[in-house]
């Protein structure tokens, strides 16, 4: 894995009320295009809909997952369908995922991350929309991290 560098610049406001979202230095829509695109290409990855997220937002989910193992490894709660992510809209751009702990706390140091407002088990995150194409290739490397480290926590092949 390639050491993540610093974001540059200033952290967005984050609403401070739920849902959580980024308020600005949004996404640019063709980036955004892009991003989403990024991530819905990726191996096993299936696109659906959020079950805790608006409903402009879309789940990232794993193809031939459908519950998470345990509480931290999904932000659908137990029960619901395994959603290790979900990207909000273009009027947002920011991406809710879970990660490791101390990894989580390895990217908020670093600027790109900060955790979830309503997290449960220190796995949850919220990311940055991603401003130009090397923050779109960092932050599609985020979330491919999220989605390997779930499912190997389920015993699966990332």
């Amino acid at each position: 894995m390639t050491p993540t560098p610093a974001r540059p610049g200033t952290r967005p406001r984050v609403s401070t009320e739920g849902p959580q979202r980024q308020l600005e230095q949004h996404s640019p829509p063709a980036i955004w295009g892009e991003f989403v695109a990024a991530v819905f290409a990726l191996p096993g990855v299936v696109e659906g809909h959020s079950a805790v997220s608006p409903a402009s937002s879309r789940a990232v989910h794993v193809d031939g997952v459908d519950a998470p193992s345990e509480p931290g490894r999904s932000l659908a709660p137990m029960g619901e369908r395994f959603e290790p992510v979900h990207l909000h809209g273009v009027e947002d751009t920011s991406v809710h995922l879970v990660l490791p702990p101390i990894r989580g706390a390895e990217l908020v140091d670093l600027g790109w991350a900060e955790p979830h407002q309503y997290e449960d088990h220190g796995t949850e995150f919220l990311i940055y929309g991603p401003r130009d194409a090397a923050e779109l290739r960092i932050i599609v490397d985020i979330v491919r991290e999220s989605l390997a480290w779930s499912v190997n926590r389920l015993g699966r092949e990332a």
